[in-house]
């Protein structure tokens, strides 16, 4: 059995001491593919280097909507670069819009645009961050694909409700869920795991966040832990856990265009 985590942060901090033991627990997992994304482009030089040491791992590059204060005149073209330097970069993320708390709505919206934009050209998808804005989210995406066409991606860490969940579907985006999934309180998002079709359906640690259940004591979660959100979602949809593993794997292979060796059915 192969699983794909389609998004994880080892860069950070958290993995400094471990990052090879965190590494041979994924592989012990069944974790074959790892997709890490970037919440501003100065990660870039590490993640690159972790991904050399790990083969395993393909990137993202991007400016995440809570890291406005480092938006400036040439960021856009400076993740542009970075993305066409390096050929295990296969998205541009993460991205999108968060508006708990916010106060810089429009220059949230600005940048989600101008790396929208990037992504476009570069005919990569893009990994999106949606909080409390997917009203303006499908908005700004809709009228993208009116003028632009439309851009290849996948809701990450999705928590939204299933009427938001088709809304993102009906624009042609995978739907990915994290260990929130597995939380007693989480009924809408389980509902939404429910209702993915399943050539639509990823799965992600967003680690080292969100550890799922049964590892919610362990504050950092890891790449390892997909393994307890595709049982979960498995149960959800009432499927057996290699046809979970082996939909998701699929579907990340396809998005990502990631360098796996095509699964036997």
């Amino acid at each position: 059995m192969r699983l794909v985590d389609t998004h994880v942060h080892l860069n950070f901090d958290a993995f400094d001491a471990d990052r090879d033991e965190v590494a041979q627990a994924w592989r012990k997992a069944g974790v074959a593919h790892l997709v890490h994304s970037c919440v501003y482009p100065g990660e870039f030089e590490k993640i690159r280097a972790i991904a050399q040491r790990y083969p395993e791992i393909s990137m993202a590059v991007g400016l995440h909507p809570l890291d406005m204060d480092k938006w400036e005149s040439d960021t856009a073209e400076q993740i542009s670069r970075l993305a066409a330097s390096e050929p295990k970069v296969v998205a541009i993320g993460e991205i999108g819009l968060d508006f708990f708390k916010a106060k810089n709505k429009p220059m949230q919206k600005q940048a989600f645009l101008a790396q929208l934009e990037v992504a476009k050209v570069l005919n990569l998808p893009v990994i999106i961050h949606c909080r409390e804005a997917a009203e303006e989210m499908a908005q700004i995406l809709t009228e993208f694909w009116q003028v632009h066409g439309p851009v290849a991606g996948v809701m990450h860490c999705w928590t939204g409700n299933p009427k938001d969940t088709q809304i993102f579907l009906d624009l042609g985006f995978f739907i990915s869920f994290s260990g929130i999934v597995t939380f007693k309180s989480a009924l809408e998002v389980q509902a939404s795991a429910q209702m993915v079709p399943s050539d639509r359906i990823l799965i992600e640690t967003d680690c080292p966040f969100l550890s799922p259940v049964p590892k919610r004591k362990e504050k950092r979660n890891q790449p390892a832990f997909v393994y307890h959100v595709a049982e979960y979602v498995a149960n959800l949809r009432g499927v057996s856990l290699p046809e979970l593993a082996i939909q998701t794997t699929q579907n990340a292979q396809r998005l990502f265009q990631l360098p796996l060796e095509p699964i036997e059915v």
